[in-house]
């Protein structure tokens, strides 16, 4: 009996202790919560909504009334604002444009920043230390500081107004950040096993492709992520150093605001692929995105 009352009471101080907010969670937790995330989710998701059903309606309904009105009204919706969309070519070639800077500058962030990363985690040369000091020291660096000088060196060498220079400019800012991610995430991998890959003949090239790669997807895919939206959604950089042949579709969008005012039926449709491009991207790869964002917290 004594020793029945001795395991009981730690219990019931343990659950006196709780605080009231404690019990409340536990007693409520679960199912409620999974309803009040979702909730949480369709809210987040209203501006989307709404953009899209926008889209799917003649400018005639939309200066009648609001997009709601719509679940009232199904037969508002039609395709003809998507139809105009691809027959204006300012629109068309700067979705082209917008693909054509964001892959590449995509793919060269992280190739670079991988092999950079690398080196500077598992390879010795002179300097190795105060040259990552140097890159960090460059996460620092605003955008808007290097415009200006960058916008003289690319009309002095003749990529001023090109795809090439947006591409350039992001790679460029974009290296310091991926360098920086990859090289502490590389840097944690077990130093045994690198050892093991190169007593078995394992050249640097053949370890970063066979070991290291495969190891870090995680941290690679979170970078990816990370730099594809950065530059689908740019505007700044676009604004100052593209023209009308290469300018992107954020760029674009702008311009049709400035000059037709109230140009909604290619405004809204435009506006809406040029949102859920990147959002496709983000949910297609969120394992592997969240997958590095808790590597990185554990280590």
């Amino acid at each position: 009996m004594s020793g029945h009352l001795s395991t009981k009471a730690p219990v019931e101080t343990v659950k006196a202790r709780r605080s009231l907010g404690g019990r409340i969670v536990e007693k409520v937790g679960g199912g409620a919560v999974r309803v009040f995330l979702i909730l949480v989710g369709l809210f987040w998701l209203v501006p989307t909504i709404g953009l899209l059903i926008s889209s799917l309606r003649s400018p005639e309904d939309m200066s009648a009334s609001g997009w709601w009105k719509v679940f009232a009204e199904p037969s508002q919706l039609t395709v003809d604002s998507y139809q105009k969309l691809l027959e204006n070519g300012d629109i068309t070639n700067s979705l082209f444009n917008t693909v054509l800077i964001t892959v590449p500058a995509t793919v060269l962030v992280v190739v670079i920043g991988s092999l950079a990363g690398y080196a500077f985690a598992w390879m010795e040369f002179p300097g190795r230390d105060w040259w990552f000091l140097a890159v960090v020291g460059l996460l620092v660096v605003p955008v808007q500081v290097a415009l200006i000088p960058i916008a003289e060196l690319f009309g002095k060498v003749g990529l001023f107004g090109s795809v090439l220079g947006v591409i350039l400019f992001h790679v460029g800012f974009g290296l310091p950040f991926a360098v920086f991610l990859l090289r502490n995430f590389f840097a944690e991998i077990p130093r045994e096993l690198l050892e093991a890959a190169r007593l078995d003949g394992a050249g640097e090239l053949r370890l970063f492709t066979r070991v290291v790669m495969p190891l870090g997807g995680p941290a690679i895919a979170s970078l990816g992520i990370f730099q594809f939206l950065w530059v689908w959604n740019d505007m700044l950089v676009a604004l100052v150093f593209t023209n009308a042949d290469s300018q992107p579709i954020t760029v674009a969008l702008q311009t049709q605001v400035r000059q037709f005012g109230n140009n909604i039926d290619v405004l809204a449709p435009g506006a809406f692929i040029s949102m859920v491009v990147p959002l496709a991207v983000f949910f297609a790869f969120q394992r592997q995105f969240v997958s590095g964002v808790m590597a990185g917290a554990v280590k």
